[in-house]
């Protein structure tokens, strides 16, 4: 049987939302995140963040501000008792200026490939994993992935007209997101599991 992951998307879910952050000290945690993995990571759910990059693309930062960002990101996690076990990044976009990245591929959400990529190379079972996304992108490559997945509803989506951008849950914020996981995992006491009106939010369980 494969293991357990937690995927989640980067700019707006585990840091604040951000026009194409290029410096480490942009990236800045939510608060409370740190310490909502970590009982699930304990449990032995690995951490995978899977983020597109095209930045990388349109030419307004390299692969070495990537990588300082996303070190400095493994350490303010590290603070909070968090380990990165992956991340993947998706480096293209049609549009860009930089002509090997200016491309259409299988990897840029909504497409699946970087979960695929890491369920191959981490031996994840898809199935019973999650992806956490605060955009219907992130929810798509989740389910086309096979994942069950979780919209932290940050105020710029509108309700999903195909089932294949539907979430299991939506959450208010990426600490409910990650509570509501715990709760259906069995770590955790149950969340609440409706926080708006709106049809398509209504959770049962």
């Amino acid at each position: 049987m494969g293991r357990l992951a937690l995927f989640i998307d980067r700019d707006g879910t585990l840091v604040h939302p951000r026009h194409y952050p290029s410096h480490p000290e942009e990236l800045l945690l939510y608060e409370g995140v740190g310490a909502a993995i970590a009982p699930l990571q304990r449990a032995g759910m690995l951490l995978v963040v899977i983020t597109n990059q095209s930045g990388l693309a349109r030419g307004l930062f390299d692969e070495a501000a990537l990588d300082r960002m996303h070190a400095h990101l493994a350490v303010e996690l590290a603070r909070e008792g968090v380990c990165v076990d992956a991340l993947y990044y998706c480096p293209h976009h049609p549009e860009g200026v930089i002509p090997a990245l200016a491309i259409a591929c299988d990897c840029r959400k909504p497409a699946p490939g970087m979960l695929l990529r890491a369920a191959a190379e981490l031996n994840v079972d898809l199935d019973r994993s999650w992806f956490v996304g605060d955009i219907l992108d992130d929810v798509e490559a989740g389910n086309r992935a096979g994942c069950r997945t979780v919209l932290v509803d940050i105020g710029t989506e509108r309700p999903p007209s195909l089932p294949i951008r539907t979430p299991t849950y939506v959450a208010r914020d990426t600490c409910h997101a990650l509570a509501l996981i715990a709760a259906d995992e069995g770590l955790g006491p149950a969340a609440d599991m409706m926080y708006r009106p709106q049809r398509w939010q209504q959770v049962t369980r």
